[in-house]
């Protein structure tokens, strides 16, 4: 599959180059500034993968994380989650790494659910803009959304 995709990638562009060079150099142009300013927050997560998987053996992060901790992972992950701020493109390779290494499908489900629709870091920004109340309901309902979606991943997986 992943093959397949690239394939088409190059034949579009391919096209985009014999349709108009101009337009497509512009454009690539343009996606390699946005790759020049993703690439420090990448390099940085990257390394903080690195770490943490080089801090915590296995063992540990399944003890925390792990299908066996059950609903107080749920709880740790959810919180963890809660507080972190990471972009998405970052996120699901943490996930998966953290699952390479033994954490469990709930777990990670709450992790990911909570770290993209939970801010406490960005709480204070969101009560600027909204008022107290709309931002904290806003923050509760998406928490309990994310332990619905990690029971609904324990129940699937």
């Amino acid at each position: 599959m992943t093959l397949a995709i690239y394939l088409f990638a190059g034949l579009a562009l391919i096209v985009s180059l014999i349709k108009s060079r101009e337009k497509t150099i512009s454009a690539l142009k343009k996606a390699w500034k946005s790759f020049e300013g993703i690439l420090p927050q990448l390099l940085s997560i990257l390394i903080l993968i690195g770490l943490m998987l080089a801090v915590l053996t296995p063992e540990q992060i399944s003890s925390y994380l792990g299908k066996d901790s059950g609903w107080l992972g749920v709880i740790i992950a959810s919180l963890i989650g809660s507080v972190t701020l990471v972009p998405g493109f970052v996120a699901f390779p943490l996930a998966a790494a953290l699952i390479k290494n033994g954490a469990g499908y709930m777990q990670i489900a709450a992790f990911i659910s909570t770290l993209m629709m939970v801010g406490i870091i960005t709480l204070p920004i969101e009560i600027k803009y909204f008022d107290k109340k709309a931002a904290i309901a806003r923050n509760a309902a998406a928490f309990v959304f994310s332990m619905a979606v990690a029971l609904v991943m324990g129940v699937l997986m």
